[in-house]
């Protein structure tokens, strides 16, 4: 025998998110604009797939639990990195030798490798079209000159004639060794410091992940559950709703239910609209109790939505069709259970003493006994009950229900099976 608990429920994705691109102005300094809607409600959503266009970029979907919160650009460092090497490396693009989480040179022809294959041209990381590049290029070429022409200087100044001193010796003219070593060691530096620009300059060089042309999912495939824009429309809030995730079924317990349901039971969800059933079992129940939502405005006569009462989640223990999302459905939570078959009464049946003892009225023939029990567990107008006095009570006996108040209760005679009932 069960005991339980049944409520309504809503299926729901266990991730919803609002797709809200944030898209740099254009060069004119105009408002942003959906210019190409790709998908519309109830379409699937994979990895990799562009969603939209805004302003003539691309908005996508990648695997990922991360909330995207900046622009990655090479030499970029950290979780978010790793995050978005993962996502490209599920699709067939991976980032070489690049350290996870960090945006190297690999990772830089991983994410124009998909750029290419979605149709789109990557944004580059710094906008002045490669001339910080091309002045690095051209101070590592006069660098490299000068510490030519410093080298065949040296060379000479062995042969260079020094002017007579006054004492008659020789003195080192402007052309000696010395001074030439020492041209020749600053041309070395100015080289090395050159080349170590340039080398940051490459580094810094590429294409960049825009914050707003990327939305993050944890599962695939997802759902577009809404699209409230169209071609020509202004970028202003959410362009588009996703769902992805396994589908759960979120409920509403009461006060007097909450105390009876826990993680971990047992439950049956059931589409009275489809048949369709599923065994599931209940993922959470809320502490707090939740309110009814007012709706936005200042209608105070607007009757709230929703249910108060504490949120419940149950998982089913396998996926449930896509078409239930967003269906209304009947949870049954199996709240209590006996151990394999009981012995069972009507809950009627069952009374306390003033003696402490919980009894049950067996009637055998024209004799009434009262048989000690220990109940357990309830459902369904029946309530488990062990006897405590063995083969006293067994299935099938008759058992009192009900107290007729109209018969003295000293006569012993006020006792009648008005409502009728049995052990079973």
């Amino acid at each position: 025998m069960t005991d339980s608990v049944i409520v309504r429920g809503t299926v729901t994705a266990g991730q919803s998110v609002q797709v809200a691109p944030v898209i740099s102005r254009g060069e004119g300094g105009g408002t942003p604009v959906v210019t190409k809607v790709a998908l519309k409600a109830g379409n699937s959503v994979t990895a990799g797939t562009v969603l939209m266009e805004v302003s003539g970029r691309p908005v996508f979907a990648l695997k990922g639990k991360l909330p995207v919160y900046r622009d990655l650009k090479p030499g970029a460092k950290g979780e978010d990195v790793r995050q978005v090497q993962r996502a490209l490396a599920q699709l067939g693009h991976g980032s070489g030798g690049d350290a996870a989480g960090r945006f190297g040179e690999g990772t830089k022809k991983a994410l124009n490798s998909f750029y290419a294959s979605i149709g789109y041209e990557p944004v580059p990381a710094l906008a002045d079209e490669g001339a910080g590049l091309k002045d690095a290029q051209d101070a590592v070429t006069a660098s490299e000159r000068a510490l030519q022409d410093a080298r065949d200087a040296a060379a000479e100044s062995p042969r260079a004639t020094g002017s007579a001193g006054s004492d008659g010796s020789e003195e080192a003219g402007a052309g000696s060794p010395k001074d030439g070593r020492r041209s020749v060691e600053r041309a070395q530096e100015d080289l090395a410091e050159a080349r170590a620009g340039l080398s940051k300059a490459q580094a810094a060089q590429g294409p960049m992940l825009p914050a707003g042309e990327v939305v993050f999912l944890e599962d695939f495939p997802a759902r577009v559950d809404s699209v409230p824009v169209r071609v020509g429309s202004p970028v202003d809030g959410p362009a588009m709703t996703l769902s992805a995730g396994a589908l759960v079924v979120r409920g509403v317990l009461q006060e007097h239910q909450k105390g009876m349901v826990r993680a971990g039971q047992k439950a049956q969800i059931l589409s009275e609209i489809s048949g369709t059933t599923a065994q599931a079992k209940v993922l959470s129940v809320s502490d707090t109790i939740q309110q009814p939502e007012r709706p936005a405005g200042d209608g105070e006569n607007e009757a709230p939505v929703g249910e108060a009462g504490y949120v419940m989640l149950v998982r089913p223990l396998k996926a449930l069709p896509v078409a239930l999302a967003g269906q209304d459905v009947r949870l049954t939570i199996e709240a209590g259970a006996t151990d394999g078959e009981a012995l069972v009464v009507p809950v009627t049946a069952v009374s306390a003493g003033e003696d402490g003892r919980t009894t049950v009225t067996v009637a055998r023939g024209k004799e009434q006994h009262r048989v000690e029990v220990r109940p357990g567990t309830t459902g369904d107008g029946y309530v488990e009950v062990v006897p405590l006095t063995g083969g006293e009570l067994k299935e099938g006996d008759n058992v009192i229900t009900g107290v007729n108040p109209g018969v003295s209760e000293k006569t012993g005679q006020g006792r009648t099976e008005d409502k009728g009932g049995a052990a079973k």
